[in-house]
């Protein structure tokens, strides 16, 4: 008989990807989920920058980098200034780095919406190769008269279900998100 639970949960992960590329969009106010994408060279590697420091944003504007090691305060300074898509401007005191979040302009706004509307067509595309995934499989097991044609329509029917709910669940995302960016 043909399961569907193992495609819900790529289903399912498929939404968190999309929501945790979702919060690392910037909307007005600081949060420390900002940072997330920088890595620091540090002890001769690169790491994430919440591994070498702890990251909090204790105002709507700011957040404030706090290295476990004042040696790398430099370093996770260059880390952030040098990655482009953030557009921060870091200052540190020799013990933490203070980055302030400038508020975000009419036009940056409607970037980053466009950039949320990428990670929507980012998420529809894995929603529907999982979907075509799915149906390969439930056709491999006609064609080996595992389920019969009745089965088969039926299996069709719940991924499609599956999948619209999905989209869905996807759109209202996306809606709340673009709400979130363009409110000032």
């Amino acid at each position: 008989m043909f399961d569907t639970k193992p495609y819900e949960e790529k289903i399912t992960q498929a939404i968190a990807h999309f929501e945790s590329e979702l919060r690392k969009i910037r909307t007005g106010r600081a949060h420390a989920g900002m940072l997330e994408s920088v890595f620091v060279e540090a002890y001769g590697t690169k790491m994430p920058l919440n591994q070498v420091a702890n990251i909090t944003a204790p105002e709507a504007q700011m957040i404030v980098v706090t290295p476990f090691d004042p040696s790398n305060v430099v370093a996770i300074s260059a880390a952030i200034r040098d990655n482009q898509g953030l557009g921060f401007n870091p200052s540190d005191d020799g013990r933490v780095v203070r980055v302030p979040v400038p508020s975000l302009t009419e036009e940056r706004r409607h970037q980053l919406v466009k950039q949320v509307g990428e990670k929507v067509e980012e998420a529809r595309i894995a929603m529907r190769t999982i979907r075509q995934d799915a149906l390969k499989e439930a056709k491999r097991m006609k064609d080996a008269k595992d389920i019969g044609e009745d089965d088969y329509k039926r299996i069709e029917k719940e991924v499609d279900d599956i999948v619209a709910k999905t989209q869905g669940q996807i759109d209202e995302i996306f809606k709340a998100k673009e709400k979130d960016v363009l409110t000032v």
